[in-house]
């Protein structure tokens, strides 16, 4: 059986997936594409290649192995994008939420099924009917989850909408230890500079009490000036525009004092020096021409909780 614990997003990882390169079924046709940063670069010729991918994922891993992390990756499944892990499960304490996600993106999840079958039973939660939900729009900090998500007519509006009001439910109903907080996310199935495309895209905690933010990826101001309120604005890292666009929010944290994030966030990563943060910079500017990055394909498993 494999062990979970996960109850923050900084505590100091032991256990992880780390998504893959192989056989991601070349450039999607446009049609295909399901997020508007993807289609920007189908469109422009400019698509991730396989080798650089890879590279990348490279890269992340040996800086894992470094830090005496455990990295799992998931089993190949022909001709199918498996970057990014994080929407594919949900680790929450001890228990694992299989979630509904896109049709497109189905095929995902059979490549943790080894490990699903792994784990105990009862500590299993699948989602059905009408919930849906992905791991990028769910953020576990201190007794308090917070999730992004789209009301109905936004849901069903947008394909990049992929969290709804069933999601949230789900986690109220099945984690009642927890205060669930729910964030109306900015969604744009054209723009990337307008689309938050998951919470982790525009929100992220760092260490042990701060966190980078993207204001205007929140659809109600009232919810990005709470967060900013909750964690103190002298704790809060605020990225532009352009910055969320090349994935700023979506660093990963090894543990309270290290950060991974890309080589090329100049900003942000002397901003994080400047505070105290060990930054471990990688190349992944590649990852994050698909609209996700560092954060995006991880699935943590096990965290030290004290």
């Amino acid at each position: 059986m494999i062990k979970l614990e996960v109850y923050n997003e900084t505590a100091t990882l032991e256990a992880v997936v780390l998504g893959i390169h192989e056989s991601l079924g070349g450039v999607p046709r446009l049609e295909d594409a399901y997020d508007p940063k993807s289609k920007e670069h189908i469109r422009s010729n400019t698509y991730p290649k396989e080798v650089d991918i890879k590279k990348e994922l490279d890269a992340f891993e040996k800086v894992l192995l470094r830090y005496d992390v455990t990295v799992i990756r998931p089993e190949i499944q022909r001709d199918n994008n498996q970057v990014f892990v994080r929407d594919i499960g949900i680790v929450i304490e001890d228990r694992f939420i299989v979630p509904q996600i896109l049709d497109k993106r189905l095929k995902e999840i059979d490549g943790i099924n080894f490990l699903i079958d792994q784990i105990d039973q009862k500590k299993l939660l699948k989602t059905s009917g009408s919930v849906r939900i992905e791991g990028g729009d769910v953020i576990l900090w201190n007794e308090q989850i917070f999730v992004g998500y789209s009301k109905e007519a936004d849901f069903k509006k947008h394909i990049v909408s992929r969290t709804n009001e069933a999601g949230v439910e789900f986690l109220m109903d099945h984690f009642e230890n927890w205060t669930i907080r729910a964030f109306e996310l900015r969604k744009s199935d054209q723009n990337p500079f307008e689309n938050a495309l998951h919470l982790d895209c525009c929100f992220q905690p760092i260490g042990v009490n701060k966190a980078i933010i993207h204001k205007e990826g929140f659809k109600n101001k009232a919810d990005a000036d709470w967060l900013i309120g909750y964690f103190g604005v002298d704790n809060v890292i605020e990225i532009s525009a352009e910055e969320m666009y090349h994935m700023n929010a979506n660093v990963f944290s090894i543990s309270p004092e290290v950060i991974v994030s890309e080589r090329k966030f100049y900003r942000l990563n002397e901003k994080l020096r400047s505070i105290g943060f060990l930054v471990e910079e990688i190349p992944f500017a590649e990852i994050a021409k698909m609209e996700g990055l560092l954060r995006c394909s991880t699935l943590p498993l096990k965290r030290c909780y004290v």
